[in-house]
């Protein structure tokens, strides 16, 4: 068996993240086959070990046991005669319903699409379908099943693709989301083997302005009341609400054939309206862990740190992309809506380091919070609390700089309600005139007087937890040197912080 891949000097790489999960080398774009087995966290994902742009996908692998330290494994899926290796999901079969265990132990099964790039070349619909894969040594080896695809293209639908798969406890069969095109496709099996189509479920809601990619649909508990709803992620490229590449949710229920949407979010998602997991520019294809032991009980989600519009010219040399922190999914009522609410995992506190606390201050102008001789602000985590009652200022918010000219800011605008993302100094050479078009911008859905701002800063990005993750900003940026301060700015009046604290957190390289 080959060996697990090494830790090498390439995890010091200029830009190159240090929390964040990272291939050693060269192109990597979606999670897929996320599953925990055996202790492990599995993050499979698509890969292209060739170079540094997209190009013949793999699946590449990495396992974890605390969701924070990464072991690289070898490849895990190569393109065959069916195709190209694209986006998938990955479960345990408990019960053998495949027949693929052996020895009285349950396999691992991966469902993923096959692209055979030789028909779409042609001019062909039916160049993408699904197929499966199994596992008798934890992942490790991935054997792919002798009768694929099992899901063909009948319908000759051009994108037909991404299956997330999950166990209907209630049913007590298999249920598949798919990609397809401009909506979602369900389907149910008894064996991961034989498919049968349920329903469709996509149009008028949500976004439509570009190719429905990475679906995922799972029950969830509002937090509130204790009673069960149904969350439906859709990516799309493009049509996010700043520009590419971005996910939006819905809200609703599932009665063992159909996606409901709720009433209620139904009025906030049609016409083109949508409401996103993030609303940064750099989290797409975010999916969940499945098979997450029933006595943690968490939904965690990971997502790809970048966006289709940029993500094959940002100036690193060895690698590209990297992965978001992992986050916790919660659903919520905020101001009587339901929200899918996003927490940063509770393991990301065992690389806290040094730490600072930020006083309580009235902030004029621009103050000082954090400087490089106090720790490395390109390598932590702050939290900010701000009293919007005593705070006059109409735009605030927080600036990286480095000395050497490169700011990026995040801010909100009290007038609007509205966040605002600005990395338009914040690189020190032009690699896309996309990259920056104009700021990001985000709502606020949360009217508490509290402003609490929870920030990861990881080199060349930064993840923004805003009102306990009711609204998040994920951003990258390449500046010509890391930053090393961070300020309060005020445009006019004064911003009143209630406290803050900052953590330099350690390398997981």
């Amino acid at each position: 068996m080959e060996q697990p891949i090494k830790k090498s000097i390439f995890y010091r790489d200029k830009h190159r993240p240090q929390f964040h999960y990272s291939p050693p080398e060269n192109w990597m774009n979606d999670p897929n086959g996320m599953v925990y087995f055996e202790g492990e966290y599995h993050l499979f994902y698509q890969y292209y070990p060739e170079k540094t742009v997209w190009g013949p996908m793999h699946w590449g692998h990495a396992v974890s046991k605390d969701l924070i330290h990464w072991e690289n494994l070898p490849i895990a899926l190569y393109p065959d005669d069916l195709g190209h290796i694209f986006s998938g999901s990955a479960v345990v079969d408990w019960s053998n319903t495949s027949g693929l265990g052996k020895d009285g132990q349950p396999p691992l099964i991966a469902i993923f699409t096959h692209h055979e790039m030789e028909l779409e070349k042609v001019g062909t619909n039916n160049h993408q379908y699904q197929s499966i894969a199994f596992s008798h040594d934890n992942g490790r080896s991935l054997i792919k099943y002798s009768g694929n695809p099992v899901l063909p293209n009948l319908n000759n639908i051009k994108d037909f693709r991404d299956p997330k798969v999950i166990w209907d406890k209630i049913r007590k069969h298999w249920l598949m989301v798919l990609a397809t095109t401009d909506h979602s496709k369900f389907y149910s099996s008894k064996n991961l083997i034989d498919w049968t189509h349920l329903s469709n479920w996509g149009s008028p809601y949500g976004e439509h302005n570009g190719v429905w990619e990475c679906p995922d649909l799972f029950p969830m508990r509002v937090e509130e009341t204790g009673e069960e709803k149904w969350v439906l992620l859709q990516s799309i490229n493009p049509g996010g609400l700043n520009g590419g590449s971005a996910t939006q949710y819905f809200v609703g229920d599932f009665d063992g054939e159909k996606f409901i949407l709720d009433e209620k979010f139904e009025k906030e998602v049609t016409n083109g309206h949508a409401i996103w997991i993030d609303y940064g520019r750099d989290n797409y294809a975010g999916v969940t862990w499945s098979d997450i032991p029933d006595e943690d009980g968490r939904r965690i989600f990971i997502g790809w740190m970048s966006n289709w519009d940029y993500s094959q010219t940002v100036p690193t040399e060895r690698w590209r992309n990297a992965m978001t922190i992992p986050r916790r999914l919660a659903l919520a009522q905020v101001n009587g809506k339901y929200r899918v609410i996003s927490h940063p995992v509770k393991e990301l506190e065992k690389l806290r380091g040094k730490f600072i606390d930020i006083e309580s201050q009235i902030v004029s102008n621009n103050s000082i919070l954090i400087e490089k001789k106090q720790l490395n602000v390109s390598q932590a985590e702050v939290i900010l609390t701000i009293d919007l009652e005593g705070t006059s200022s109409t735009v605030f918010g927080i600036e990286l700089s480095n000395g050497k000219g490169a700011v990026y800011q995040f801010g909100y605008e009290i007038a609007n309600q509205q966040f605002f993302s600005d990395r338009s100094r914040s690189f020190s050479e032009v690699f896309s005139d996309k990259f920056s078009v104009k700021p990001a911008l985000a709502p606020r859905f949360s009217t508490d007087q509290e402003l609490l701002l929870h920030c990861f800063i990881d080199a060349s990005s930064i993840e923004i937890f805003i009102d306990n993750g009711s609204v998040v900003m994920t951003e990258t940026f390449f500046p010509n040197e890391d930053f090393n301060q961070l300020s309060l700015f005020c445009n006019d009046g004064q911003v009143q912080l209630v406290s803050g604290i900052a953590y330099e957190l350690s390398s997981i390289w």
